[in-house]
């Protein structure tokens, strides 16, 4: 395994990364759309590996994370980006931000929306957002699987949304993969011949603490629920390798004195089965054996400030 301190793109350093052949094609593609649509889970299934985190609690994406896909004919970079929502707040402001600037810096544009639910407004909103882009936009419709049996009216809401912009419409669901083979083909049609970016074998630019992050505010997020949505977020302190095992050190950062409790849980409950879980899953990560230790800080109105944010790895993406 190479060193966790290291950003997995530094593979790329000693891998050597293939020359394409003429027709191979391969660019990035946006994955947008409203908070809870299935984004992170759609990108997880189609590289075949966990790197985003998924949540029942909306705009559980933050950062801007990308994801690889390569095969025989093409290498696709999915660049899975936050939920477009109205911001409240600075940290709500830089995600929306960032979320419209991938909608200008890729390829190709999929605008995910939720197939079990009417068109909706914020569907509409996005959509305004996409109307005069000269990028190549795909309407993919998830969560087929949970269409009720009279879903005619549903589908007929989307298709005239696309009808209206002359998009490309595709129906999938990124929970049980029907349908996805159909994307991956549409998506390659999409693209333009071109090199590989990446070597074959990775699955994310992303370095590996960073995923150790989100796989603890994941944990958070399914086991706190409503009571700590979005006030949280994870610093990873310390990553110390050895021959037998990985000792990770990370800081739960909060808002309020009552959100430490919460996640504490009563006699530290809480915050042990947080741990117990997040290391099962950082374990699969690093396949291997982890100890995690974590921490409780409250930094009031992090997400009020540019610093903190900063400090915290929330930026405006350039």
């Amino acid at each position: 395994m190479s060193d966790i301190n290291n950003d997995i793109l530094s593979m790329s350093d000693v891998v050597t990364i293939p020359q394409a052949a003429a027709d191979f094609k391969s660019g990035f593609i946006g994955i947008v759309g409203r908070p809870n649509v299935g984004k992170s889970t759609l990108m997880n299934e189609l590289v075949g590996q966990k790197i985003a985190i998924t949540s029942p609690v909306a705009q559980t994406t933050r950062n801007r994370l990308r994801g690889i896909l390569t095969t025989e004919k093409a290498q696709l970079i999915f660049v899975d980006t936050p939920g477009i929502h109205k911001p409240h707040h600075q940290l709500g402001e830089v995600l929306v931000k960032n979320a419209k600037i991938a909608i200008e810096s890729v390829d190709v544009v999929l605008f995910v929306v939720d197939g079990a639910v009417v068109c909706g407004g914020g569907d509409r909103f996005i959509a305004d957002l996409l109307k005069n882009s000269q990028i190549p936009v795909i309407l993919g419709i998830n969560k087929v699987d949970q269409q009720p049996t009279d879903f005619q009216n549903l589908d007929e809401s989307y298709l005239q949304l696309a009808t209206d912009n002359q998009w490309q419409i595709v129906k999938f669901s990124a929970l049980n993969g029907a349908g996805l083979s159909d994307l991956q083909d549409l998506l390659i049609e999409n693209l333009e011949p071109g090199p590989f970016y990446y070597p074959p074998d990775l699955v994310t630019d992303q370095p590996e603490r960073f995923i150790m992050g989100e796989l603890i505010r994941e944990q958070i997020l399914l086991l706190t629920r409503e009571e700590v949505p979005h006030s949280v977020a994870i610093a990873i302190d310390l990553v110390e390798e050895t021959p037998t095992i990985t000792r990770v050190l990370a800081t739960i950062n909060v808002e309020r004195d009552s959100q430490k409790g919460i996640i504490i849980g009563k006699g530290g409950t809480m915050l042990k089965s947080i741990g117990s879980a997040a290391r099962q899953q950082i374990q699969k990560l690093i396949e291997g054996k982890v100890y995690l230790e974590l921490f409780v800080k409250v930094q009031p109105k992090w997400r009020q400030s540019r610093l903190r944010l900063a400090e915290l790895g929330y930026r405006v993406e350039e």
